[in-house]
Parts: C-alpha cells; structure tokens; sequence
C-alpha cells in the first residue's frame, strides 16, 4: 500500500463526500452561494490526487498492475458519482446522458479487468485521458456556472441549458475515445476472446 495507491483509493471515498455535501448542504450548514466553491474545491481535490498519484507511483517505483486497473476504474467512480449527482437538484442533468459515461467505462474497465487475467494489459490511449480532461472540464463549467446563478445573475433554465450541452459535448467525445480504445486494441482483444 504505497502514497499512490492510498491517493487512488482516496479519490474513491470523495465520490460520496461530493454527493452529501451537494444534496444535503443546507443541512450541513452551507449556503447555495457557498455550495459551488466548496464542490469544486472537492473536484479540484480529486483531480489532484489523480495527478499526483501517477507521479507518486514512478517516482517511488511503485508502478503496479493493480494501480495500472484501479487508477482509471477510480477516476470513472468519482466523475460517475458526480454526474450522477448533478441528475439530482438544481442542475437536473438527464439520466440518460450520464449513462452514456456508465456503458463507455464499463465496456472499457471489463475489457481491461478480463485482458488483464489473461495475461495482457491495455495501456491507457491519449484519447482516454483526453476524455478525463473533457469530464473534469465539463464538471468544473457546471459548478462555476452555479455561482452566477446562486447569486442570482443568471436564470435556473440557462443555467441547465449550458450545463446538459457541456456534458452532451463531453459525452459524445467519451464515445469516440471508447471507439478508438477498442480499434487500437481489437488484436489483443481478439487474442483474449480466442482463448
């Protein structure tokens, strides 16, 4: 259990912290003009962890095959939590947006999880990680946006208007990398099947 392997897990516990602290804040003592700085002050602590993570494993050589499966699986728990929470009150993301993210990663972590009981690992594309960037992107424009409209400047349905089509562009762009991810792995994805 190196620093890399408890910042991962760590990233994990987060994704429940965010979805209390978004639905239940006024019982936590947060006001809705607060809310928003406080969300992405968890994100922000998130994305960092999965950063340093990554730097913490090479540099204390603590690259393994368990950290190489649970550093993608954990980034798709928590920015799943996420989305998932923002299907729930003031944002009202649809459900069916934020299972296009479910399906993609699903079909990607399965693959890797049974290649890799087989014997091979699937190196993580540029279009993958690409597509963390755009996810975090797109969170961090929902609740930035939120702080106008906590303070009033900017109406409710605007609001969720910008907020479905950022994650709509996030989503279809997740798509693509899930396409191109299986494409550039389709010959040790047949091996595994053959076996």
């Amino acid at each position: 259990m190196g620093l890399a392997l408890w910042l991962t897990l760590g990233r994990i516990f987060l994704s429940p912290i965010f979805l209390l602290a978004y639905l239940f804040y006024r019982q936590m003592g947060i006001s809705l003009v607060w809310l928003p700085f406080v969300l992405i002050f968890l994100v922000a602590l998130a994305e960092l962890s999965d950063l340093f993570d990554g730097i913490a494993a090479r540099k204390q050589n603590q690259v393994t095959e368990l950290g190489k499966l649970l550093d993608p699986m954990a980034d798709s728990i928590f920015r799943l939590s996420v989305f998932l929470t923002l299907t729930q009150g003031v944002v009202q993301l649809p459900m069916w947006i934020v299972l296009i993210f479910f399906y993609r990663d699903s079909v990607i972590s399965l693959l890797r999880t049974v290649c890799a009981l087989r014997g091979f690992t699937l190196a993580a594309r540029m279009s993958g990680k690409i597509k963390a960037v755009v996810q975090c992107v797109a969170i961090l424009m929902i609740l930035t946006l939120m702080i106008p409209y906590a303070f009033g400047f900017m109406s409710l349905a605007f609001f969720r208007d910008v907020s479905f089509y950022t994650v709509l562009a996030a989503a279809a762009y997740s798509v693509f990398s899930g396409v191109e991810y299986l494409v550039a792995n389709q010959s040790y994805i047949r091996k595994v099947l053959a076996k």
